[in-house]
């Protein structure tokens, strides 16, 4: 071919690529600013643009996202002892369905000279067969204000916020899989089901250092599912016993790029004021001085197609989270992950994950539980393995085993100290 041939063909290649790109990074301003999640942007949904109603919503500074995540999981044992639902000890000792649906809108503020200035509403419903993990409700998801100052330097985000999008980074492969962070709920952070008034402040130092604070009204220090029962709706400023919740994260974070490895370390403290149950003596008042501290670290230790996809590859990554076990159930919780993006060259956006955690329950709670006669336990352990595949825009489908040693929370009985669950798990995004 001549030159003059190729580099016509070069350009209408690169006219074809714009056209299918543009569409899709119009909206980037819009999606959710100040989370630590990626959640997928509009080229990943299952609606796209379809009859210019994205389009239309952008013109005038308004983006959406909307995700249906179900999730099922069934001891497979023999011996799975099957009870009421109103007994049931630990998720898959029945089969256990749970449903969570959320619905995202933000508007643009920059266009009226905010610097990346932008107000988020979202509202969230969930329903569960198994009500222990959460009572079935409706309402609001977050409420939130965001701008960032000298050029991008600090980041600035107000309102309802569900701080675990924001701090410890607990899910990997794009969202889909994740980490069990209940840790850290216990001692107040706010949840996709029970956001709380917060201010959280980022300071970047460069492009990768980061130093991430914030003033959380905590959530109920008896847990999430006293919170939800007692603010389902998400609106009232606080719950009985609640307190402030500090936190400060330092973190070092670099995107992959060809011959560079995605790497992610984070470290982090927190402080509550709230007022918490003794459980070394149950008897005494109830006392302030809850605190956990994390850190984690993700690491690609291979890259599969460097130069198209370089986030492709074998990672891997631990966590450790430490509570006080006389106020918190959970006094320390261990996980290693190793999970490969994008495994195979047919399956690019597809992910593999083996995942093994340790919680360790508080002495004191077992040491209650032995005095009283019960079969009591001192720490649970779990390897699960998921392959998550994406099969279409907008569409992901999750199927896996995990193994419990000890399913249940610091009392077991000889039917209830292992499982073997099947678990099945549906993403759709809109």
């Amino acid at each position: 071919m001549s030159v003059d041939k190729i580099n016509s063909a070069d350009r209408a290649a690169q006219v074809r690529t714009q056209k299918t790109i543009e569409p899709f990074a119009r909206y980037e301003n819009l999606r959710e600013k100040g989370l630590w999640l990626d959640i997928p942007g509009p080229a990943d949904t299952i609606d796209q643009d379809k009859h210019g109603i994205r389009s239309a919503l952008a013109d005038v500074g308004i983006g959406y996202i909307g995700w249906t995540h179900n999730t099922f999981a069934n001891n497979q044992l023999p011996n799975a002892t099957r009870s009421s639902i109103a007994n049931q000890l630990y998720m898959g000792q029945n089969p256990t369905f749970a449903t969570a649906n959320f619905m995202i809108v933000t508007y643009d503020l920059s266009r009226f000279g905010v610097p990346d200035g932008q107000i988020v509403v979202g509202a969230e419903q969930q329903y569960w067969t198994w009500k222990r993990p959460g009572p079935d409700r409706v309402g609001l998801n977050t409420l939130a204000y965001y701008q960032t100052f000298f050029d991008r330097t600090l980041e600035l985000k107000l309102g309802y916020l569900r701080n675990q999008n924001e701090f410890t980074g607990t899910f990997f492969g794009g969202g889909i899989s994740g980490s069990n962070m209940f840790a850290l709920f216990q001692a107040g952070m706010s949840t996709n089901a029970a956001p709380t008034p917060a201010v959280n402040l980022k300071y970047n130092l460069g492009n990768r250092l980061y130093n991430k604070v914030s003033v959380q009204r905590s959530i109920s220090p008896d847990g999430p599912y006293a919170q939800i029962t007692e603010n389902l709706s998400g609106l009232n400023w606080s719950t009985a016993n609640a307190g402030i919740l500090f936190v400060d994260e330092l973190g070092y974070k670099s995107n992959a790029a060809t011959g560079v490895p995605d790497t992610w370390l984070r470290a982090g403290v927190g402080f509550n004021t709230s007022h918490y149950k003794n459980l070394a003596d149950p008897d005494q008042q109830r006392e302030s001085g809850n605190n956990f501290h994390y850190i984690a670290a993700d690491r690609q230790l291979s890259q599969s197609d460097a130069e198209g996809a370089p986030s492709r590859g074998i990672y891997g990554g631990f966590s450790v989270m430490v509570a006080p076990a006389d106020l918190n159930r959970i006094s320390r919780y261990y996980e290693l992950r190793l999970y490969a993006k994008g495994p195979f060259d047919s399956r690019p956006s597809d992910l593999i994950a083996l995942v093994a955690t340790n919680t360790a329950w508080s002495k004191f709670a077992v040491d209650a539980a032995l005095a009283e006669g019960q079969l009591a336990h001192r720490d649970t352990t779990a390897i699960t393995g998921t392959y998550t595949a994406h099969l279409a825009p907008g569409i992901y489908a999750s199927v896996g085993m995990s193994y419990i040693h000890n399913a249940t929370s610091v009392t077991h009985t000889p039917q209830t100290e292992h499982a073997l669950n099947l678990l099945v798990s549906t993403l759709i995004f809109f």
